[in-house]
């Protein structure tokens, strides 16, 4: 058994699945706009190039992601997307890139329990965590 996020987009499904290929060195393993699934007739033309569903890889790890259909979007709260390393070098790297246009909410720095920590809601809305272990 195993548990992923899913992320909903306003819209901006694909250009953040991008971003985070290139943060994370992922890859989208699967993307799906709405005009291209079976039920496409089902969706209006503001719609049909929306990302129904995609599954980025990073890792061992999942995140799976879509666009809202239209009054649909809720802004992301309650919850952040914990991301975990021992490299100090790339716990800093993809706190600055996701900080980018986004809003830190506690900057990267050192902690009594982590090498490094910081909390940021990247440019997309979607609030991350950014934990690098102190060495054993």
């Amino acid at each position: 058994m195993k548990i992923n996020a899913y992320l909903h987009y306003n819209g901006n499904c694909a250009d953040a699945l991008a971003f985070y290929e290139q943060v994370f060195n992922g890859k989208v393993i699967f993307q799906q706009t709405f005009g291209e699934s079976p039920m496409k007739d089902d969706f209006g033309p503001e719609l049909q190039n929306g990302i129904m569903h995609a599954t980025l890889q990073i890792g061992d790890d999942i995140i799976h992601a879509s666009d809202s259909p239209p009054g649909m979007f809720k802004t992301p709260q309650g919850f952040s997307i914990s991301y975990a390393t021992t490299d100090t070098v790339a716990a800093e790297r993809i706190f600055a890139a996701l900080a980018e246009g986004g809003n830190v909410f506690m900057p990267l720095a050192p902690t009594f329990w982590a090498e490094r920590f910081g909390m940021v809601t990247d440019r997309f809305g979607i609030p991350w965590m950014i934990n690098c272990d102190k060495p054993a």
